[in-house]
């Protein structure tokens, strides 16, 4: 169970958030979720899927949400993994107020100040609880916002954002290195915040979305994406009792799954998902625990069912692979229809791929190539970035479960077309 001072912090931000309760969840009639594995471009995916003003989206993923309403893991999770979501009312209200849907223009000043505070107080949970803190959010936000609305045709949206980020953390600027897209100054050291709800590096609130309306709920495809999410298929058809929901299995071929993990698991400032110790584990992950000042507490990515074999005497490598492993063992063992798609086809052709998706989803293709906006990468994208682990990966591709895997999602094993 979360510790009195956590569950304490949960209350403080839902308070603080006050997002409003609307009976909206029957009226929901179509959702759209990928099922896929961490690290495998899901963000890039979504990003272009969200453009497409048929579907309504949030700036991130649920897992903040689901802390909120005490689902997941030290709740009533073991692991990532729950069948029966707690205080849906309250999960689907904080869906609801994180949606938005694609517009050009930027919303009212109202509706961008709240979309800002209660994301942040997602971010920076134990800073913004604080009442000065709290207050002088809003003033930063008030007047940086308006800057925003009056420049919105003459700066690009991540200018925007910079300059809002940098008024709210003016005298901790630090603080921007944990924001998605390297923002800070690169001063920032490994993440060790008192309390955490989002995990880093953290999304940017979006300017050029607007508020979900009711309207919405009845004609829009609500689109999840969240890689835990493999592990409780069966989530969204509860929350939205009387929608239509479809899946699409996005994979990637593990070499290069395993080592983009590698390279989160590793990183100072990014993926830090539970935080074992406040749960009275500790970490022995050879490569990990034994290298990282935040090792032998911090668990990144999807926390499988059986995360506590892992957690004791395994490798690094050895993790990232089962992560991989079991998040697509879990999707094709549930049987559940689902269009299949690869991210290596997607990055070829993404216009060609995401026409598939819409079709599959009844939607039209987007009237414009899809413009592919890079987000969460540890580094900047290059073919078979894997071969910087070549041995390794060899290695483990030597496993027969990693064939047979690779075989049932339509993978061959030789490396000259891991890409």
């Amino acid at each position: 169970m979360p510790s009195s001072s956590n569950n304490a912090v949960l209350q403080a931000v839902n308070a603080l958030r006050a997002v409003p309760h609307l009976a909206w969840r029957g009226k929901v009639k179509r959702v759209a979720v990928v099922l896929t594995s961490s690290r495998s471009g899901s963000s890039l995916l979504k990003g272009v899927l969200a453009s497409h003003e048929g579907i309504a989206a949030m700036d991130g993923e649920a897992e903040p949400y689901l802390a909120l309403s005490a689902n997941g893991f030290g709740f009533n999770g073991r692991g990532d993994a729950f069948t029966m979501p707690a205080n849906a009312g309250l999960l689907a209200d904080c869906i609801f107020d994180g949606l938005g849907i694609a517009c050009g223009t930027i919303s009212s000043l109202p509706a961008l100040q709240s979309r800002w505070s209660r994301r942040l107080l997602l971010q920076f949970p134990a800073l913004f609880t604080q009442a000065d803190e709290y207050r002088r959010l809003h003033g930063a936000l008030n007047e940086t916002l308006d800057y925003a609305l009056r420049y919105q045709h003459e700066m690009a949206e991540r200018e925007l954002q910079r300059i809002v980020l940098s008024a709210v953390y003016w005298r901790e600027p630090w603080r921007l290195d944990y924001y998605d897209g390297r923002l800070g100054p690169g001063i920032a050291g490994y993440f060790n915040e008192p309390a955490k709800i989002e995990e880093p590096p953290f999304v940017l609130p979006s300017l050029f979305r607007r508020p979900f309306t009711v309207d919405d709920a009845e004609h829009k495809i609500l689109l999840f994406k969240t890689p835990s999410d493999a592990y409780r298929i069966g989530l969204y058809e509860q929350l939205f009792p009387e929608a239509d929901v479809r899946y699409i299995h996005l994979t990637r071929g593990f070499a290069q799954t395993v080592n983009g993990l590698m390279d989160g698991w590793q990183s100072p400032h990014g993926f830090f998902a539970h935080d074992m110790a406040r749960q009275g584990h500790t970490l022995d992950i050879a490569g990990y625990s034994d290298r990282y000042p935040f090792g032998k507490r911090w668990w990144k990515f999807d926390l499988p069912p059986d995360w506590q074999a892992l957690a004791a005497g395994s490798s690094l490598e050895k993790v990232c692979l089962h992560q991989w492993l079991s998040c697509h063992r879990a999707i094709l063992d549930s049987g559940v229809p689902a269009l299949r798609v690869s991210f290596e086809d997607f990055l070829a052709a993404p216009g060609d791929v995401s026409a598939r998706i819409f079709d599959w989803l009844g939607l039209p293709a987007l009237p414009q190539p899809p413009v592919l906006n890079v987000t969460m990468a540890t580094e900047a994208p290059q073919p078979a970035r894997w071969r910087k682990r070549r041995d390794l990966m060899l290695s483990l591709g030597q496993r027969a479960d990693v064939a047979e895997m690779m075989d049932a999602l339509g993978y061959r094993m030789e490396p000259e077309g891991w890409l």
